[in-house]
């Protein structure tokens, strides 16, 4: 959809006004006055009297769009002050009221609802007309700058920075709206106790499942979940500050060897994460050390995040092993704040870090920050969600000569100031989305609740399981470093933005369907912009099969909408396995390490290159059919038109490899060893007929003979291929590899073999005893 179009049909009533007249700004640039161009085109060339002329309505819109913001932001505001004051005053005749007295009645805590359902919609709307507005001026700048061959973006980025309507940040009337909303929602009677109650729960089944959203629909889905969850403040006493969201961890490995990353990304039995973690800003005194653990699931045990608080000033000297644990903890001890028990764990956590640090040499190598909105009831751990925006990463090491952080556990030039704009760009990476993170515990056979489900199978979000801001922010900031890379790297190149699959999202309370989520949101494309003409191209490529299936029904479980439509060969996975990530990858690892390891890899890799292209000549020489073309459906004709439709397959740089998570238990490799004896037991058999026919037989001929080395060929090859398929299969357990595991010719040749060598049995011996 053109970007004109797409204006035209998100056009709220209220700002119907107030929009960017961007048809009128591509009537300005066609409407150029210099003489006829040199090229021949019939064109005219742009003067700076056109220039002037367009900027000057270019000021003009953007006045008007940041006053309207400006004026709608105070009214929210007010309104917001007013229902605070309501609302308070209802809460307080409720709880002042004496013995016998009527207190507020339904009707009032209604009317409130309503009212605060009224404000949020505004919110919602004020957002979703600063973001396409924002929009609106990027491409008339991007289009100007290509039509006229004028440099306009450096100067409009002043401009915009003088009138920033675009950086309106609503969490302070988010973290507003929820408190009254929670208190009218229960109608003064908001629930209170410690956040981490629910925990201690005898059965039940915990489900974290991460999401990425995009900054167009960040706001959208806070106000979505305030409405079910409040936001969970901590000081509830003091003034909300940006700052109070931020949270900052500084993250440690072994820069020559990068375990951590690589036990993390494949989520190896006992893989684990060392961070130190603060909250708020840089003066921030209590600093948490953190271990993460992982355990597979077949252990019976549950994966584990254990830490303890130290004093900032502490830190360098603890990690560099000259504060030991028992110091530490010596005033914990004096005090008695704490129980002794709990001071042991924290102790000999403390003493079990350090000395994982100073063995293995672990060095801060990555931050990450980001601020986070977290909601949940403070007494029900059931849903837990958070919302990291603003997530970066930024390099905390010392590798290339440039001293970051130096002797300190973390570098000192940066505090919370996001973006961060004072680094290089070797430094940082600034992550486009944000990071929706749920977390469900509920008792065995529960579902989760109703609105979760539509949540997370709307167009709102995109599911990443087992996303690692650590893994991401290692594999992007050391790529000359990092050889295996998650599997979610590819994807950071599509558009995440989908179109609405059902009806779901803010609504007012009065008027139905007047705001909505639901309006047209697709693709922002304007017909001379290359770039996102090649994100639509993508879609017609990789992002076919995940179109066609969001406008199916919602998914009816957690991870529902994750899945594709079937592509039209099923034999491989969306990724690469791992024989076809990039076929020079093992020999690159075998270079760095050399000797006769490199050699046999060598030689393995010409072999197989050698086989792959004579297999290729066969398929060319020996004629083979091939499919028909089918029509296409008439809903494909309606989404794509006549654009070509094809399955994208993402494959990794130069060098490097995607690593594909896969599971693998004990029951993986007796499975594999299971099917080993199978075909022993197999073969045994076909020996055993083979020699049966070469020893005791009454009268041996010629015939006999050539029938028992048939069989006998077939045990030996049945033998070969099996053990063969066992060491292929073994090892790519051992490497976690996203290998083929089930055998598509091997038992159907093995069969046919055997029928044709009974068949001929069959008929020779019939002719040796004369029935034919």
């Amino acid at each position: 959809m053109k970007f004109g179009e797409q204006l035209r049909s998100s056009i709220i009533r209220e700002y119907q006004w107030y929009y960017i007249d961007y048809n009128g700004l591509k009537g300005e640039l066609r409407d150029a006055t210099g003489p006829l161009a040199a090229n021949g085109s019939g064109a005219k060339e742009w003067t700076e009297e056109d220039e002037t002329r367009f900027v000057g309505k270019l000021e003009t819109e953007l006045e008007k769009v940041h006053t309207k913001q400006q004026v709608k932001a105070m009214e929210i505001s007010r309104r917001i002050a007013i229902s605070e004051r309501e609302v308070k005053e209802v809460v307080n005749r409720l709880n002042e009221r004496g013995l016998g007295e009527e207190g507020p009645s339904e009707e009032e805590f209604l009317l409130l609802e309503e009212d605060l359902s009224d404000i949020i919609a505004d919110v919602h709307d004020l957002a979703k007309f600063v973001q396409l507005n924002y929009t609106g001026f990027y491409k008339i700048i991007k289009k100007h700058d290509k039509l006229t061959g004028w440099h306009l973006r450096p100067a409009f980025d002043t401009r915009l920075k003088a009138k920033p309507f675009y950086k309106e940040n609503y969490d302070a009337s988010v973290i507003k709206l929820s408190k009254l909303y929670d208190l009218v929602r229960t109608r003064g009677n908001p629930v209170k106790g410690d956040s981490a109650a629910g925990g201690s729960q005898a059965s039940f089944i915990r489900q974290t499942t991460k999401y990425w959203v995009h900054p167009d629909n960040v706001t959208e889905l806070k106000l979505i979940i305030l409405k079910h969850l409040p936001v969970l403040v901590f000081n509830a006493s003091k003034e909300f500050e940006q700052q109070d969201q931020a949270i900052t961890s500084i993250y440690y490995d072994n820069p020559e060897k990068w375990d951590l990353y690589e036990g993390r990304l494949k989520k190896s039995e006992g893989a684990e994460a060392i961070r130190l973690r603060w909250y708020g800003g840089m003066k921030t005194e209590t600093i948490f050390v953190e271990r993460k653990t992982h355990r597979e699931d077949w252990t019976g045990e549950k994966s584990v995040k254990a830490r303890f608080a130290i004093k900032e000033k502490n830190v360098n000297s603890y990690m560099k092993g000259e504060l030991l644990p028992a110091a530490i903890f010596e005033k914990a001890r004096k005090e008695g704040k704490k129980s002794e028990k709990a001071i042991a764990e924290d102790e000999r956590l403390a003493a079990e870090i350090q000395y994982s640090v100073l063995k293995h040499g672990y060095k801060p190598v990555c931050r990450s920050f980001y601020n986070r909105t977290a909601f949940q009831l403070p007494a029900d751990a059931r849903v837990r969600i958070s919302l990291d925006t603003e997530l970066t990463m930024v390099r905390e090491d010392n590798l290339d000569g440039r001293a970051r952080s130096g002797d300190n556990w973390r570098r000192m030039d940066i505090g919370v100031d996001y973006p961060f704009s004072q680094l290089p760009p070797e430094d940082v990476v600034r992550f486009p989305y944000a990071i929706l993170e749920v977390k469900l515990q509920t008792q065995v056979g529960q579902e989760p609740p109703e609105w979760i489900r539509q949540l997370i199978s709307s167009h709102l979000v995109e599911a990443v399981p087992k996303f690692s801001k650590f893994i991401h922010g290692t594999a992007c900031l050391f790529p000359s470093r990092i050889n295996l890379l998650p599997f979610w790297m590819p994807q950071m190149d599509v558009d995440i933005r989908k179109p609405v699959t059902h009806d779901f999202g803010i609504r007012r309370p009065d008027i139905s369907g007047t705001t909505t989520t639901s309006d047209d949101e697709e693709e922002e494309l304007d017909s001379d912009d290359e770039e996102l003409d090649a994100v639509r191209r993508g879609a017609g490529n990789g992002e076919s099969s995940r179109h066609g299936a969001r406008l199916r029904a919602p998914a009816t479980d957690m991870e529902g909408q994750t899945v594709d439509l079937p592509t039209a060969n099923d034999d491989f996975p969306i990724y690469d396995s791992d024989d076809e990530y990039d076929e020079n990858y093992e020999l690159e690892e075998a270079r760095r390490v050399g000797g006769w390891h490199y050699y046999r890899i060598l030689f393995s890799s010409k072999a197989s290159a050698a086989a792959s292209g004579a297999w290729s000549v066969l398929k060319y020489i020996i004629p083979h059919p091939h499919g028909s073309e089918i029509p296409r459906s008439d809903r494909l004709q309606t989404l794509f038109r006549n654009s070509r439709i094809q399955t994208k397959r993402f494959s990794a740089p130069p060098g490097k490899k995607i690593y594909v998570p896969v599971r693998v238990e004990p029951k993986v490799y007796f499975a594999a060893e299971r099917t080993f004896l199978g075909w022993i037991e197999y073969s045994i058999y076909i020996g055993t007929i083979a020699t049966t026919l070469l020893n005791f037989g009454d009268h041996p001929t010629p015939t006999a003979f050539w029938i028992a080395g048939i069989f006998t060929f077939l045990a030996i090859f049945s033998l070969l291929y099996s053990v063969g398929i066992y060491l292929y299969r073994s090892r790519s357990i051992r490497n976690r590899k996203a290998a083929r595991y089930y055998d598509r010719w091997g038992p159907s040749v093995l069969c046919v073999a055997l029928f044709v060598a009974a068949g001929f049995n069959f008929v020779y011996e019939g002719r040796e005893r004369k029935y034919w």
